[in-house]
């Protein structure tokens, strides 16, 4: 193994968006079984503390590797096709038309019943927009239309956040 190896390298899969969750899990354990600190005890300090950076740096590649909208994000990353979110913030008309028919559908929701519907068609939207960037990233090689596709993707998540934070106002 080396500390310098991209994610998928360092688990031995196929550098493609599309992954095996299971295998995925199944790699992680075998590979924090390799390195635990306390398989090195008898050779010493040194050694325990190197094993303690391997098992930081497989978590970190484990944790995007898991997560689809970190590992496309990741990709686009590694194919030359930066998310820059932070300055980037160009989306279609119809998705910034289709963020607001959101937000007023959250802030009139006023029924836990009102929030499982949209949490359901956000939910939907978001299914639509992995699938896209599947098809970006391991169909027509194209980082550049994933990375449109994962900014999108982060307005998701927080929207899904701020859906969440309303179900527990109403719930309590």
């Amino acid at each position: 193994m080396n500390l310098q190896s991209n994610d998928f390298e360092l688990f031995g899969v196929p550098e493609r968006f599309e992954q095996d969750r299971a295998a995925l899990d199944l790699r992680w354990k075998e590979l924090q079984r390799e390195v635990h600190p306390d398989r090195f005890a008898a050779q010493g300090a040194a050694a325990q503390r190197v094993a303690m950076q391997w098992s930081v740096r497989i978590n970190e590649a484990y944790q995007r590797l898991k997560d689809p909208l970190r590992r496309a994000a990741y990709l686009c990353e590694m194919r030359g096709a930066p998310i820059q979110a932070e300055n980037n913030t160009a989306m279609p008309a119809a998705f910034l038309m289709q963020q607001m028919s959101w937000r007023e559908s959250l802030d009139e929701a006023d029924t836990l019943a009102a929030l499982q519907s949209l949490e359901d068609e956000v939910m939907a939207e978001r299914r639509a927009l992995l699938a896209r960037c599947q098809q970006a990233l391991d169909g027509a090689g194209d980082a550049a239309a994933a990375a449109r596709e994962v900014r999108a993707l982060m307005f998701i998540e927080r929207f899904m956040r701020d859906i969440e934070s309303r179900q527990d106002q109403l719930g309590q």
